[in-house]
């Protein structure tokens, strides 16, 4: 699946266009001049919006007639299989129709074309989308001209990614169901490692082995940027052959061996600012508009990679400070009777607890009310006792019911069960919290119209639609 310039343009199909992912992918592909279109259900996604800008077309619902008798290529999202969806149905039963076609799955899609090029994977468990998109801002900013591809709409790239003339390549990468194994980096940004999705891996140990894989396929010629605080991460930084970069924030003046040290954290007009040594010398003081100290060490991870691509210091600075984030990670969304609405993606209790730590930082004073909704069954289930401790710096915290995957087994544990859990963990440790259960968005809405006041932030936070609450509010 070559790019080459002097290959022909091939026409491409996506089946499940409108995941995240397959829509960056997507995008990217239209802007080197390939036909692209897909297909999807009817519901309203977020990547609505990527997909009309870039004018490619979607069919929607799932039909046999949508798939075009040219395509040369089919993408699949891993959302769907035979089972699921007719159109991977019928093309799995009609292997003579389309045995001139070419058929991937979004992973191997993404992976072929990231291999052409020279490229930075950015992975890890938290993070990868800020950290892709932040990283590949500051390299356009600088004139590198890179390609860019990141699992959200980034509102300064008008898209999910950008095209570039450089063999630059920076793509956010996902370890879900080992998709790793179809890229080879030149180099590699590791934010951290998490235990998540459960519903593939049964434990830490075969996650684990997904980033040891990825670390080991780096070149003697390549790097390694990792987080020296988090302790899987520098434990299988040891497994790159080549070089290996780290980065640490420095508290109450505490030594760190890393060789980005980050110190000084503070917060003023809406900034954090932190001054910056490396290997002992000091390089200056930095600021980003960005909230939450998970954010000084995305930034962190974006000035290494920067420094070894050659980016000079001054430019570093002026991008790391304009850059205003990407799509649905503490994005602000409007106000509602004056109280001001921001979007998260946080799923995970890890990212659930630095979500609101940054904005409870941000907003000392204010009432946050959190509208959380679960995601997936198998997350809830597997990271209950985690969630349960993650939500003591909002006042108030809705918890709607879970928001299943197509792909997991339905039930096992329920919202009502987590509430209830938060209610004891809030007794015992005299947290004074209201918490309470609602079914669905519809009802947090009608709740909020009636309880919301101009002192307030409202919180929606989840990997689901929660943002179709603030949809509903802000029409009113």
């Amino acid at each position: 699946m070559s790019l080459k310039k002097n290959n022909l343009t091939k026409t491409y199909y996506f089946i499940g266009i409108k995941g995240v992912g397959m829509t960056m992918l997507a995008q990217f592909l239209k802007s080197k001049g390939q036909r692209v279109s897909g297909s999807d259900i009817l519901d309203t996604f977020l990547t609505d919006q990527v997909l009309a800008s870039a004018r490619i077309k979607v069919a929607a619902p799932f039909a046999v007639t949508n798939i075009p008798r040219a395509a040369e290529v089919i993408v699949c999202s891993s959302a769907f299989n035979k089972n699921n969806n007719l159109e991977l149905a019928y093309i799995e039963n009609n292997p003579d129709i389309f045995k001139k076609t070419k058929i991937l799955s979004y992973a191997a899609a993404l992976g072929e074309i990231f291999n052409q090029h020279q490229g930075i994977a950015v992975c890890g468990s938290h993070g990868k989308t800020t950290t892709s998109a932040w990283l590949g801002y500051v390299l356009s900013s600088a004139g590198k001209e890179p390609n860019v591809l990141v699992g959200s709409r980034v509102p300064q790239f008008k898209g999910s990614g950008l095209v570039g003339r450089s063999r630059l390549m920076v793509a956010e990468t996902d370890e879900y169901q080992n998709k790793l194994r179809f890229f080879q980096p030149v180099g590699v940004l590791l934010n951290n490692i998490d235990y998540d999705h459960p519903d593939f891996f049964p434990d830490l140990k075969s996650y684990q082995r997904v980033f040891a894989d990825f670390i080991k396929k780096i070149p003697r010629n390549g790097f390694l940027i990792t987080n020296q605080r988090d302790l899987l991460s520098r434990a299988l930084a040891k497994k790159c052959v080549g070089r290996v970069i780290s980065y640490d924030l420095s508290v109450d003046n505490k030594k760190s061996e890393a060789d980005y040290v980050a110190f000084e954290n503070k917060l003023s007009d809406g900034y954090q600012s932190f001054k910056l040594n490396y290997r002992g010398k000091f390089c200056g003081e930095f600021k980003i508009s960005l909230w939450g100290e998970h954010n000084i060490f995305n930034a962190l991870a974006v000035i290494a990679a920067a420094r070894v691509l050659k980016v000079a210091w001054p430019d570093i600075s002026r991008a790391l400070a304009s850059f205003t984030g990407t799509e649905r990670r503490a994005q602000i969304l409007g106000r509602y009777r004056r109280a001001l609405i921001i979007d998260d993606y946080a799923h995970h209790p890890t990212e659930v607890r630095a979500t609101l730590e940054g904005l409870r930082r941000h907003y000392p004073n204010k009432r946050l009310i959190t509208v959380f909704h679960p995601h997936t069954f198998t997350r809830t289930q597997a990271l209950f006792n985690d969630f349960v401790g993650s939500f003591k710096n909002t006042n108030e915290l809705i918890i709607l019911d879970i928001y299943g995957s197509a792909r997991e087994r339905q039930g096992g544990v329920s919202s009502r069960q987590l509430v209830a859990a938060v209610k004891r963990f809030n007794k015992n440790n005299h947290i004074g919290q209201l918490v309470q259960h609602l079914p669905d968005i519809k009802a947090a809405a009608t709740y909020l119209t009636k309880h919301l006041g101009p002192e307030d932030v409202l919180l929606l936070m989840g990997a689901g639609d929660v943002f179709r609450v603030a949809h509903i509010l802000l029409k009113k």
